[in-house]
């Protein structure tokens, strides 16, 4: 999230603060580009952080024939973001 705050902070100043002139790079569309990106990974962090607090588990049972009889395996993997 800060990243994107960082990126969008420096295309402001790029765009809106510098007045340099070059030839073959445009300073302003710069600033414009990392403005947009910035925007973008903000709104992703925000995303993810919402969607963080959930948590999934998943269970596989594996059943077996082997010479003593049936063998049943369970696994279960829990996945939590919080």
């Amino acid at each position: 999230m800060a990243f994107g705050i960082v990126l969008v902070v420096v295309g402001a100043i790029m765009r809106f603060a510098v007045s340099a002139k070059t030839s073959g790079f445009d300073i302003r569309k710069t600033g414009v580009i990392l403005l947009l990106v910035g925007i973008g990974v903000f709104v992703i962090s925000l995303v993810i952080l919402a969607l963080g607090n959930r948590s999934r588990s998943t269970t596989r049972t594996d059943v077996r024939e082997t010479p003593s009889g049936l063998e049943r395996t369970e696994q279960r993997d829990d996945f939590s973001t919080s």
